[in-house]
């Protein structure tokens, strides 16, 4: 498979140049078509409200919202407007409750969606629901981008976290048309005896798998010397030089039909690279 149709949701005015200057080359790479949502949000909880307010106050955080979508599409045409790039734009308001299948949906008819890191000084809380609902209600892998970190386009080096899970497995899959253009992509695991393999050769069959795609792969066994396997992985980033991390995305909810779990919101509250997951 390929990338043929891309997606990212845009949010914050101030973030669309970062995401951008990260989507429009992955896209161009890719020759693919890129989607961008420029997204409105009304974050006020009308319920809340003093009696004979509600109106009011309503049209204004509308206004508001409608006024934060137009400068978010603003800005992202522009960026938009000086590249090669097939690319559509849309602009729309959402209250925070109907946000959730309003990604899904969109997320659900895209290849892969980029979005930037939900977690961080400033950041909205619709931020993490955003990245939640394109891959657990939209069933699409998630590119979530690091701050600060030059944006790859066709990543040479990319560490796999490995642990045998059928997440780790969507996430590789997912993944494919990255690795099979990378110079070098390495196996991680991390204590795998904790992984109930029953195997003596761990990694050994997800290598031969991505060997016979003409991935160039190579298996690295960490013992856990940190209190996380995310931050043991984290390091092993940094040593390996890596331009991307591919891992798999876990939930749990009892309300919602996922949120993420707290081991993967620790790798992307610290992650220094791009972060490819799937669910």
């Amino acid at each position: 498979m390929t990338y043929k149709s891309i997606l990212t949701i845009l949010t914050d005015p101030s973030e669309v140049g970062a995401v951008l200057s990260a989507a429009i080359p992955f896209a161009t790479e890719a020759g693919a078509h890129l989607d961008v949502l420029c997204l409105g949000i009304d974050r006020t909880q009308t319920g809340y409200y003093f009696a004979g307010a509600t109106a009011l106050m309503h049209d204004e955080t509308i206004a508001q919202a409608q006024a934060e979508a137009a400068a978010i599409e603003t800005a992202a045409r522009a960026e938009l407007g000086r590249s090669d790039l097939s690319w559509g734009i849309d602009a729309l308001v959402a209250q925070s409750a109907s946000v959730t299948g309003l990604v899904a949906r969109r997320a659900r008819f895209a290849d892969l969606v980029i979005l930037p890191k939900p977690y961080g000084e400033g950041k909205y809380s619709d931020a993490p629901v955003i990245v939640e609902s394109a891959m657990f209600q939209g069933q699409a892998p998630v590119i979530v981008l690091a701050e600060g970190a030059a944006p790859a386009a066709a990543p040479r080096r990319v560490v796999v976290a490995w642990n045998e899970s059928a997440e780790a497995m969507t996430a590789v899959r997912r993944a494919l048309p990255i690795l099979k253009t990378a110079a070098l992509v390495d196996i991680c695991i991390v204590a795998p005896e904790r992984h109930a393999s029953d195997t003596t050769d761990p990694g050994a069959e997800l290598s031969r798998m991505l060997s016979r795609h003409g991935v160039k792969v190579e298996v690295t066994i960490l013992a856990q010397t940190l209190p996380r396997v995310s931050e043991v992985i984290a390091r092993h980033v940094a040593d390996m030089d890596a331009d991307m991390l591919v891992m798999g995305a876990y939930g749990h909810s009892r309300f919602r039909e996922a949120i993420l779990g707290g081991a993967t919101r620790n790798m992307l509250e610290h992650a220094t690279v791009p972060v490819l997951m799937a669910h």
